[in-house]
């Protein structure tokens, strides 16, 4: 079922350190510290203690602050391009006219109001004239084509093992609940979920027409088949396993194995010519080919009716926000909805995302910040070398390799160098819920093109103006949109203690995950392949298990733990990412100095930045939610957690045995 109810969205009222007039004498000394804590018994709240106590979290987000929340502002800053073309006359088929007129469309609640379902009545009666399990999958292969999932989760990308060449893919789909674990935990958050879940699915057959009686019955039963289809899933941890995850097999032998799901025939449907699938889970696929025949006609029906109104829900009347916020509520303990201005810049970013990037590139994004960040990339690579040059654990044939893999990423900074078209993408400005029916049957048919076809290594996996960065393993390529080359983490007047220990850490976390548990398992061209010695590879398995174990240490709420083996990719990464940004400051004119700023040496001026990156306050109900899905340990774990094993941060701030922060040599963990 969709998640998007449940995603890591916030807001943000981060406050930052503005330069003045030059990189060093005027910059404004950073404040907020509190001199009361000790840096060494948490570096977190010695940095960001005062803003965390006096920080508000707006009623409409789950959390404030740094990092993913700062998308919050970023909506604003679309919404302000977004009222003003939804105003302009803009030409027909132009980018102006479709993004201006699905914003309006989205704002016009009056008519999506008095509309209430009528827009998804068509199908629903589709779903009551399934008789069997073939008329019910060809149900499942039109929505597919529509990019609605729900008992089969279907995609295009890269082949593991040839990933110049994108393959089909099919994932574990068919619930509801965050994740597999969920339907099973019996602590009172967990079974607090559970119910409220079931109270959304009970609200959305009511509001189709179902009695009380009747509704709370069909939510009943769309919770047995979820938690039957959970009980195969993977849970988080294991989908991590990389080779486990990998299934290709030829349609053939699954038309023989499963032939409930009639695979040939729900290929034929969605149009997708292809003689082989990556069975990612296969598990999942057997247990839903049982489940076909073993479930009556009738409750599949009930359960395809939920899924149907759950994927649509969010563009239906005001009643129907009102049901899943009351779910998501219970789920991330944001207070109140969010403004339909922000709704639907989100909304806008989601399905005609390059369309409007290119106007906030245009507007927001200097070309000088491209210059700069291709310098600190290119600096910290330098940066990343040596540190492997360095390795003591490592044989010189291994590390040849790793620095073959190290020069090979590529780099995206900015915005991609195509926008894509939306030219067979029909907006109309009274018609929101067929702009998006419209726009999602693009988004598919955009992905079907790919299959069987060479991998364009010159596509985007987010928009620019998000706030995010990420490592893509089959391109062996770094990517840092536009949205993130701004402070703090980014800002070109700065000084380079700033920039190195901000944006500089995020560069050293993203070319650090080539190298992590699952990025290690890729070569230089993004092909699982083994590039290690066996000694070298279990003395890195060794180190990974020393991530693992000291994360998993960590509490975060109550006795409520960092999950290490779920976390170990991205606290790798961040380890290295610290370790490899001081390494490339320290090449700088001023990373030799020791010329204080704000009182500050600029060491300490660095590490100060790794920690104002991270500053996030959130709801105890989205951190426990975070705790159990998220692969990134929680903000205050991104920065305590690798300067526990930095022996600069220990000199910088004259960090002592005794200090809670405080690890014995032997103790630290350094893998990059």
């Amino acid at each position: 079922m969709q998640k998007l109810l449940y995603l890591f969205a916030a807001g943000c009222l981060f406050a930052s350190c503005q330069p003045k007039d030059s990189k060093t004498e005027n910059f404004v000394a950073i404040q907020g510290i509190d001199s009361s804590l000790k840096p060494g018994d948490n570096f977190f709240r010695y940095v960001n203690g005062k803003w965390y106590d006096s920080a508000q979290i707006p009623a409409s987000q789950p959390g404030v602050g740094a990092y993913m929340f700062m998308n919050y502002p970023q909506r604003i800053r679309l919404q302000h391009i977004l009222d003003s073309l939804s105003k302009a006359g803009n030409s027909a088929g132009s980018i102006g006219q479709k993004v201006g007129d699905f914003y309006a469309s989205g704002m016009d609640t009056t008519t999506i109001n008095q509309r209430g379902y009528e827009p998804v009545k068509p199908t629903l009666a589709r779903i009551d004239a399934i008789s069997d399990v073939p008329s019910l999958m060809k149900f499942v292969a039109g929505e597919i084509t529509l990019n609605n999932a729900s008992i089969l989760y279907f995609s295009v990308g890269p082949d593991n093992k040839n990933s110049s060449m994108n393959i089909a893919h099919v994932l574990q789909a068919g619930i509801g609940l965050p994740e597999r674990d969920y339907y099973f935990s019996t602590d009172a958050q967990s079974v607090a979920i559970q119910q409220a879940y079931k109270i959304f699915l009970a609200t959305l057959f009511e509001l189709t027409g179902s009695d009380t009686t009747a509704a709370k019955h069909s939510a009943d039963l769309v919770y047995g088949i979820d938690k039957q289809l959970a009980a195969s899933h993977r849970d988080n941890v294991a989908l991590r396993d990389i080779t486990a995850n990998y299934n290709k097999m030829a349609v053939a032998e699954l038309v023989q194995k499963e032939p409930n799901i009639g695979w040939s025939t729900l290929l034929d449907n969605i149009g997708a010519k292809t003689d082989s699938i990556d069975v990612s889970q296969p598990a999942y696929y057997e247990k839903l080919n049982a489940l076909l025949v073993s479930v009556p006609i009738n409750d599949w029906k009930v359960y395809l009716k939920a899924y149907t109104l759950n994927n649509y829900c969010s563009h239906l009347s005001q009643a129907f926000a009102d049901a899943a916020f009351a779910y998501n509520k219970i789920v991330s303990g944001q207070a109140a909805q969010k403004a339909r201005g922000e709704l639907m810049a989100d909304a806008t970013d989601t399905y005609l995302g390059d369309a409007l990037a290119q106007l906030y590139v245009k507007q927001y994004f200097p070309e000088a910040a491209k210059k700069r960040m291709l310098e600190l990339v290119n600096n910290l690579q330098k940066a990343f070398e040596a540190r492997i040059n360095r390795l003591e654990w490592m044989s010189d044939s291994t590390k040849a390799k790793a620095k073959e893999k190290l020069y090979a990423i590529s780099k995206k900074i900015g915005y991609p160098d195509k926008w894509r078209d939306y030219d067979k993408v029909n907006i109309a400005r009274s018609t929101y819920f067929e702009n998006i029916v419209s726009a999602n049957a693009n988004i598919f048919q955009f992905q079907l093109a790919k299959l069987n076809k060479p991998v364009d290594k010159t596509a985007w996996f987010t928009t620019a103006p998000t706030v995010t960065a990420y490592y893509n393993p089959f391109a062996n390529e770094i990517v840092f949109p536009a949205g993130i080359l701004q402070t703090s983490y980014f800002d070109e007047a700065a000084d380079d203690a700033l920039n190195y220990g901000g944006i500089g850490m995020v560069i050293g976390h993203e070319m650090s995950h080539a190298f992590d548990d699952q990025g290690a398992q890729f070569d230089k061209d993004g092909n699982v392949a083994n590039w290690w010695t066996p000694d070298d590879y279990a003395r890195f398995k060794a180190k990974t298990q020393r991530v693992i174990e000291l994360y998993s240490s960590f509490t975060v709420l109550d006795s409520l733990h960092v999950k290490g083996a779920m976390t170990v990719g991205e606290n790798t990464a961040d380890v290295g990412g610290v370790a490899i940004a001081y390494d490339a400051f320290k090449m700088t004119k001023q990373g030799q100095d020791s010329a204080l700023i704000g009182g500050f040496t600029p060491d300490q001026r660095f590490f100060l930045s790794v920690a104002r990156i991270w500053r996030v306050k959130m709801k105890d109900a989205f951190l426990q939610l975070w705790i159990n899905n998220n692969p990134h340990s929680p903000p205050m774990w991104r920065v305590n957690g690798p300067l526990m094993n930095s022996t600069h941060f220990y000199d910088a701030f004259h960090i002592q045995p005794g200090d809670k922060m405080y690890l014995a040599d032997s103790s630290r963990v350094n893998i990059w």
